[in-house]
């Protein structure tokens, strides 16, 4: 019989849903917690399509605007504080790649609804304002991915990738930037089930985190040897600022020899470290 010691929300980064969490789910269920992974508003079975995406019309879809255009991280920061405030007690909150910034920006929010906060290799947007000034660092020149992106992200409302794409080479690229961890039919099987669609606001909107109220949540980061999306020189400047903004809350710290995927490629040793957070 499983004892419940504590419960945990998982955030997913862009593109994803709840749904490519299973594999940390179970894993931390197994460690005796209850786990709850969120669809965020615009992704997973909450997702909202482009015409073009579904009738595969791949000119137009590199200009017909978002249905997530729209959508702001406040909107989608708000959607989670609201599940949060159904818990009896404030679970611990962990969030992969973009997730970060939303769950920074719920922290900063509502802390008093969050134990602890976990970044799964993951944004940590603090003094620089919104993630997407980080992107522009040299630490992020060495990413992959550039290749993946259709349209101008300004006129469509969102970063736009085609998941769905034939395309040997496109295929390459998405694998080798995102999913390293994992072999070629599971890359497959993530990629299905990903959406075009990841919402401007996540990168252009700062989470405003500040030392007396995000900086008052215990947090932890998780760092990937092998990120070729978000890479670790790039982890390891948002661990510094963070930090520096609030020192009496230090990140602890630790570093898989993982990937990008670190969620479903180690999903044992990341259900490790948020235990220990727990």
């Amino acid at each position: 019989m499983i004892r419940v010691t504590s419960d945990v929300v998982l955030i997913h980064g862009a593109w994803h849903g709840a749904g490519h969490l299973v594999a940390l789910c179970k894993e931390l269920t197994a460690r005796g917690h209850r786990v709850l992974a969120l669809d965020l508003v615009g992704h997973g079975t909450r997702a909202r399509f482009p015409a073009s995406y579904l009738t595969r019309d791949v000119a137009a879809l590199r200009t017909e605007p978002s249905p997530l255009a729209d959508l702001s991280l406040d909107d989608v920061a708000a959607d989670v504080v609201a599940t949060l405030r159904r818990f009896a007690a404030p679970p611990v909150v962990a969030a992969h790649s973009m997730g970060g910034a939303v769950a920074t920006r719920v922290a900063e929010l509502a802390p008093e609804l969050v134990a602890g906060l976990v970044y799964v290799t993951a944004f940590v947007p603090t003094s620089l304002g919104p993630a997407g000034a980080y992107l522009a660092l040299p630490e992020a020149k060495t990413a992959l991915g550039g290749g993946l992106y259709l349209g101008d992200p300004a006129a469509v409302g969102a970063v736009r990738i085609d998941p769905r794409s034939t395309d040997p080479a496109y295929q390459d690229e998405l694998h080798a930037a995102y999913f390293t961890d994992l072999d070629r039919p599971g890359f497959l099987a993530m990629a299905a089930s990903l959406t075009p669609d990841q919402p401007m606001s996540f990168l252009t909107t700062p989470t405003g985190a500040t030392a007396e109220r995000w900086g008052s949540v215990p947090r932890t980061y998780i760092r990937t040897l092998r990120d070729r999306a978000l890479p670790v020189a790039l982890q390891d400047v948002m661990i510094r600022h963070a930090d520096e903004l609030a020192p009496a809350t230090a990140f602890t710290q630790a570093t898989l020899d993982a990937g990008h995927a670190v969620f479903a490629g180690s999903p044992a040793e990341v259900a490790d470290i948020i235990h220990d957070a727990t």
